[in-house]
């Protein structure tokens, strides 16, 4: 048996006492008031309630290697981008792979694969399949349902999926940017009951009334905190965090979890309501075994040296201290395990006149909206024809392509405003949700390279100044089997040369990643050219 004295916090009961926590067998045996203890302070682990762990570049075990040290005992991970890989397998791979992680990994079912019956994917879960795969018991929740369309207008594979949860008792996380009024009604009636998409506090406050789970993000292109934070005060018991989607370079140096409570600690929003959202709520929404410092419960907690920076000095998970940091040294469980990298991958390079675009009149353009994932529509038109528009440096307007990487075809071809490239390219595999190519730049011959380049490392992340710089993703063309520290240098180097051609976005990989996200507002780039959200559909293509 274990004892383990400090400044115990119980979030429930909201008070912080001296106490010693005894362990046996990885469970609180009991827990004793003292008259005093040392100056740390013991608290529940911190929980992410909502990621990918793909957009960390990271397999599942690298990713807990890296976030355990920042507090984290568990997260709730949606498998969607792999699965839009590989499906079934990819879901499988990162199951097997989690089991070598040091922090509680649980899955939820990817619900759109593909996202929308606009994309193309690497394959297809169906509602068929996703009643079979909720009756394992392997899944603690059905995925974001990113098709509002389908559920508003009540498609029979959408409503088959959402009635597959309900039969099975789990809860279904939404997906629902911009949403309101009836409609938005109509969505959480369905059953759908979290929500990481609101981009304004009214919006959150709407949402909230109607009886939702508001999860505030802090991810690389997507940061929520500052808008939605108030409902810390004005709805509490309704939030929970997380980061969705992270890089690793983020998460090397700002943290995870921990980061957003320290900023709303230091905003002087109260303690117990941020870590009711940092690490309870989550617990009784998915009903996750995950203890929180209770006798009885598993010994999954954390001791942090101050509750300002929440400097971790250590993370238990069943009873077993998984990291560990003195001043001397820091050590959490490591595997010397042969990861394998599954993969699909099937495209020819392309020749530079498939990248050839003419502009007559107006041309509808992508317009970026800095720090967020939604995008405006922009309208450019040119002060004379041009048999192929490549780059107008005054507008900041670039080329934008998209090319199915499953199988042989025709690039896509459109234009995009605010990415701040002054020359080279940029080109990713890393395209949510299907994950195809995608590329930006300011010529047709350095988008060329990029994307030949990319296909032929099977994926990855391209950036061209001219010289070529690679960051290989041999997993599903989405993730290295390399572990964090290498992976976070190696992408904070191509991000430092995406910046040497003159973007000034936070995270332009990113950014990149998310501009074939149909379900997101207002304008993307697919397979059929630009989408229009509004109308959920692809717009029409001007005859040249």
């Amino acid at each position: 048996m274990e004892n383990i004295e400090g400044q115990i916090i119980d979030i429930q009961k909201r008070c912080i006492f001296p106490g010693r926590i005894e362990i046996e067998c990885g469970k609180i045996k009991n827990i004793l008031h003292l008259t005093s203890a040392p100056q740390q302070f013991i608290l529940p682990g911190f929980i992410d309630a909502h990621v990918h762990i793909e957009s960390s570049l990271l397999t599942p075990e690298h990713f807990g290697q890296l976030v355990i040290r920042y507090g984290t005992v568990a997260i709730v991970t949606d498998p969607h981008e792999i699965a839009n890989v590989l499906g079934e397998d990819g879901i499988d791979f990162m199951m097997q792979n989690a089991v070598l992680s040091p922090i509680k990994t649980f899955f939820s079912l990817p619900s759109c694969v593909p996202s929308t019956p606009f994309d193309r994917a690497g394959a297809v879960i169906s509602a068929t399949e996703t009643d079979r795969l909720m009756a394992t018991g392997k899944f603690i929740a059905l995925s974001e349902m990113m098709n509002v369309p389908g559920v508003l207008f009540e498609d029979p594979e959408v409503m088959h999926k959402i009635n597959a949860a309900r039969i099975h008792h789990k809860p279904i996380d939404g997906h629902a940017p911009l949403l309101s009024g009836n409609n938005l009604q109509k969505y959480v009636q369905s059953g759908i009951s979290t929500d990481h998409e609101a981009t304004t506090l009214e919006e959150a406050r709407e949402k909230v009334r109607l009886g939702m789970h508001i999860i505030i993000r802090n991810g690389s292109a997507a940061k929520n905190y500052e808008i939605l934070a108030p409902l810390l005060s004005e709805a509490p018991e309704s939030l929970m965090f997380c980061t969705d989607d992270a890089h690793p370079d983020d998460l090397q140096e700002h943290g995870h979890i921990d980061a957003i409570v320290r900023r709303a600690v230091a905003d002087r929003y109260d303690l117990f309501n941020i870590l009711s959202a940092a690490c309870i709520h989550p617990v009784f929404h998915y009903n996750l075994p995950v203890g929180l410092l209770r006798i009885g419960d598993p010994a999954d907690f954390i001791i942090v040296d101050n509750l300002k920076d929440f400097h971790v000095k250590s993370t238990y998970v069943e009873g077993l201290c998984k990291f560990c940091n003195t001043d001397s040294t820091s050590y959490y469980i490591k595997h010397d395990v042969a990861t394998s990298c599954p993969n699909k991958f099937s495209h020819d390079p392309i020749e530079k006149a498939q990248l050839v675009k003419p502009v007559t009149d107006m041309e509808t353009v992508i317009q970026l909206v800095p720090n967020e994932l939604v995008t405006d529509i922009y309208h450019y038109t040119p002060a004379k024809p041009t048999n192929n528009l490549q780059f107008v440096p005054e507008n900041d307007i670039l080329k934008i392509v998209y090319i199915n990487r499953y199988e042989n075809g025709n690039p896509q071809v459109a234009f995009i405003r605010g990415f701040g490239l002054h020359h080279g390219a940029l080109a990713s595999s890393i395209s949510h949700d299907s994950h195809n190519i995608i590329a930006v730049g300011t010529s047709d011959e350095d988008l060329t390279t990029a994307i030949n380049t990319l296909i032929a490392h099977h994926g990855g992340l391209v950036a061209v100044t001219p010289d070529v710089e690679v960051l290989s993703l041999p997993i599903a063309g989405i993730m290295s089997p390399l572990p964090a520290e290498e992976v976070a240098k190696k992408y904070d180097h191509i991000c430092q040369t995406a910046l040497s051609l003159g973007t000034t976005l936070k995270a332009p990989f990113m950014t990149l990643a998310f501009m074939s996200l149909v379900v997101i507002p207002n304008i993307k780039i697919g397979e059929k050219g630009l989408f229009d959200y509004k109308t959920f559909n692809w717009l029409p293509v001007a005859p040249h």
